[in-house]
């Protein structure tokens, strides 16, 4: 049932690797634009305010393929943005993640918000009583706290973002789906294993991270 992988034909770890690689660099642009947009939501400039509240519920609920074909066409086709890329393979990747980091983005901001909220009221205004600044006191006050509330969240987070990797596919990024489709093509007597084997391989990659940062969730919680 599984001879297809011995057949050297298919490169399915050089596929999750893609989806990993597309994973991580996403994952860390979404913490560091998610994180600006928190701070925008609940800042005392009412355009910054607008911004990302029109921004989040804007991207929020447009459907991700959408956002991705249009990262490829809009950006890399139309406006010849390559992101520094030199082929087809590395502008669709780059274009991919960012498409990836401006819809996770918008999710991680909400969760930041969430725990942003946990925050007393009385530690932001004893520290504005000190005279700090309000970047200071959400650097140095509330997002360290914030960020210790929201890990469960953000490991959910997380685990949508591998998932939703796949739809890197639609504009040709070689990552597991992908290779998932150009096998079920070619394997259509063995479709029940080609199934197994990627479900196998996205519970791998998964799996793990809910089990750790639900660890880690517990371990730094905030004890109030």
């Amino acid at each position: 049932m599984f001879d297809f992988l011995d057949s050297g034909q298919y490169d399915l770890l050089g596929a999750f690797w893609v989806t990993v690689q597309l994973t991580l660099y996403s994952a860390i642009g979404s913490l560091i634009w998610g994180t600006l947009l928190a701070g925008m939501r609940v800042s005392p400039v009412p355009l910054m305010r607008a911004f990302s509240t029109a921004y989040i519920n804007l991207v929020r609920n447009t459907p991700l393929t959408v956002i991705i074909v249009g990262c490829s066409l809009g950006l890399g086709q139309t406006l010849q943005i390559k992101l520094g890329g030199d082929n087809f393979e590395s502008i669709g990747f780059r274009l991919a993640v960012l498409g990836l980091i401006a819809y996770t983005g918008t999710f991680v901001c909400e969760s930041l918000r969430s725990g942003i909220n946990t925050v007393p009221v009385g530690q932001a205004e004893a520290a504005r009583a000190m005279g700090l600044s309000f970047v200071q006191v959400l650097t140095l006050v509330v997002l360290p706290q914030a960020f210790r509330s929201v890990v469960a969240p953000l490991a959910n987070v997380l685990i949508a973002l591998t998932k939703n990797t796949t739809v890197a596919s639609a504009i040709g990024v070689a990552e597991a789906s992908a290779l998932m489709k150009t096998m079920i093509e070619n394997e259509s007597d063995a479709l029940f294993a080609v199934f197994a084997v990627f479900a196998f391989g996205f519970i791998v990659l998964t799996l793990p991270t809910g089990l750790i940062l639900g660890w880690v969730s517990k371990r730094v919680a905030v004890k109030r």
